[in-house]
């Protein structure tokens, strides 16, 4: 079973910050570092390391070969990524000493995906492989209707949120993963309790991830809720660990694993993610998850 990763690709551009830059301030940051970076790519990159077979499909700058290089290198299918004229995407991230983030974005050759690529790629799909996406590229409709067409389950990131897109698509979708501040968006609620207790009842059909950051991960499907408890860490940089987390339970659940133990084994990679800076370079491996978990 193959999952074709529809992913953004990134260079991130990390500034670390005593706090973040105010209106008409100029300061001097404590370091920084250009990392591999973007939602596809660090999804594309966890689901690697957790052992799944992951097609990369995206768009980069045709100079920039050491973004191939390195996500061949760390187990991804890079095959499926055109080389354009087209800026390859980045973001320029500010991190504090509190491991907060602040991100602008670029999308870039992120947002070149042709429906000819898309029609290429998911002709040559298997039936009961996975599409996934995140809302850093365009088609996203396009690719899940096209998926649906070939018999292909689909699971979706929405982010960054946009609530209207979201809508419009669900029923395109067989797994939503969103965090409890997207959810919110999606749902019209103000705090996390009331938003566990109305997605189940909005959306009975759906299948949803919802992650809670520390509080760890809700499941909800067929009138069935579960819960994970995260683990607790010194984090030092949150900013790949949603991404860490599809990658790992996506990959469990495509090898059978049962919800709970998949749930189980993605906030484990989300813990050892957190406590190391930088985006796709701070993902575990799946020895480093097996490790965690025998030590918790």
């Amino acid at each position: 079973m193959t999952i074709y990763n529809f992913g953004s690709i990134n260079l991130d551009h990390l500034y670390q910050l005593d706090h973040f830059v105010r209106p008409g301030e100029t300061m001097a940051s404590n370091s920084y570092q250009c990392l591999l970076g973007g939602k596809g790519a660090n999804q594309s990159v966890a689901l690697a390391k957790a052992g799944a077979d992951v097609k990369h499909v995206g768009a980069i700058h045709h100079s920039d070969q050491s973004i191939i290089d390195q996500l061949e290198s760390l187990g991804v299918n890079t095959d499926l990524i055109r080389r354009i004229d087209v800026p390859t995407g980045h973001a320029i991230i500010q991190l504090t000493k509190e491991a907060e983030n602040s991100i602008i974005l670029y999308q870039g050759a992120n947002h070149a995906l042709t429906e000819e690529q898309v029609d290429q790629v998911l002709s040559s799909a298997n039936e009961g492989d996975w599409v996934l996406l995140q809302n850093e590229t365009n088609l996203i409709e396009y690719i899940m209707r096209k998926a649906q067409e070939n018999k292909l389950n689909v699971a979706f990131n929405p982010a960054p949120m946009d609530v209207e897109l979201t809508k419009k698509v669900l029923e395109f979708v067989d797994l939503l993963i969103v965090n409890e501040v997207e959810a919110m968006d999606l749902i019209g609620t103000k705090d996390i309790d009331s938003t566990i207790e109305a997605f189940p009842k909005a959306y009975p059909d759906l299948a949803v991830l919802m992650t809670l950051g520390k509080a760890g991960v809700c499941y909800f499907s067929d009138n069935k809720t579960l819960s994970v408890e995260a683990f607790s860490v010194d984090a030092v940089d949150t900013t790949a660990a949603g991404d860490t987390f599809i990658g790992f339970c996506l990959s469990s659940l495509m090898k059978g694993d049962e919800i709970k133990q998949a749930m189980t084994r993605a906030c484990a990679a989300s813990a050892i993610c957190v406590t190391r800076l930088g985006a796709a370079s701070a993902i575990p491996t799946q020895e480093e998850v097996t490790a965690f978990l025998a030590k918790h």
